[in-house]
């Protein structure tokens, strides 16, 4: 059950491939971000690729870069698909997938922002009692809700590498301690705000990363995508009970499916099968809808 795994725009020039995104350079102020429907898991490219979820995270990437404007600038531009030099096949395939984006310099960390214990959080607080060197109570559970947010920074790795998990000190060695400072706030008001929102929608936003840029001017600025499927675990507040595994809206049933192959979690990955693809296909639908409902 193979997609189409790769933009394959020959009209403008390709900057990088990311795991999930290609870019483009389009002028010297502008770049076109592709999010195509790949999907990475383990940080190893999958070959088999989820059909529409390109669009899905395009949308709800849209909606919550306007949403969250207030706190801080990011990387829209007013640019659209029928401003730039491609063909009209490539504007098609292209339509709801892609946007064009204004070139800024990234930092290379991530800034990730953790709310409940779970994934490699769990796994850590397990085994040392703390979250990337940070201690926490005793006795907390699978999925316990945190006193208080956390800011976990991880440096950035080129696709088919793993992210690290740095400490806030490494990461004010690596940006500067004035930046870092910014960047942990910002993050946090990021998460809060969204979170409080989601909540209101029955979602329970777990964790999530986020990642930067500096503009012309040195100013921060949101980049890449923000509070999808792929960038954050989202739960249903109805079907959430600490001490167990929430069922997950992202591609925690992808993960799930793969820890139960004798698979290293090293490039190549497995194909999946139809229905793995289709469950992951729909639950990035779901809750895209439910965020961005009216109600």
């Amino acid at each position: 059950m193979k997609q189409k795994n790769t933009a394959s725009i020959q009209s403008l020039p390709l900057i990088n491939q990311g795991k999930v995104r290609d870019i483009y350079d389009v002028d010297d102020k502008h770049m076109l971000i592709v999010t195509t429907d790949r999907l990475s898991a383990f940080d190893v490219i999958l070959p088999t690729a989820i059909k529409g979820k390109g669009q899905v995270l395009t949308e709800l990437a849209n909606f919550w870069f306007k949403k969250l404007a207030h706190i801080i600038p990011n990387q829209l531009s007013k640019l659209t698909l029928d401003d730039i030099n491609i063909t009209s096949e490539e504007r098609t395939y292209l339509q709801g997938r892609a946007i064009v984006v204004k070139k800024l310099k990234p930092l290379p960390i991530e800034a990730i922002v953790r709310g409940y214990l779970i994934g490699s959080g769990w796994k850590d607080y397990q085994a040392t009692g703390k979250v990337c060197g940070i201690k926490l109570p005793d006795n907390l559970r699978m999925a316990d809700k945190l006193a208080e947010p956390l800011f976990t920074p991880s440096s950035k790795a080129s696709a088919g590498n793993h992210d690290e998990n740095i400490s806030f000190a490494e990461m004010k060695d690596l940006i500067g301690k004035e930046l870092a400072e910014q960047v942990k706030h910002v993050s946090l008001q990021l998460y809060n705000e969204a979170a409080d929102y989601a909540l209101q929608k029955g979602i329970i936003i777990a964790d999530t990363k986020f990642e930067f840029g500096l503009d012309e001017n040195e100013q921060l600025v949101l980049i890449d995508e923000v509070l999808t499927p792929d960038s954050s675990r989202f739960w249903y507040v109805e079907n959430y009970k600490a001490g167990s595994s929430p069922a997950s809206f992202d591609k925690q049933i992808v993960r799930d499916y793969l820890d139960t192959l004798d698979w290293n979690k090293q490039a190549p990955g497995p194909e999946l099968p139809a229905e793995v693809v289709q469950k992951t296909a729909d639950k990035y639908k779901q809750v895209a809808n439910l965020l961005m409902s009216d109600s």
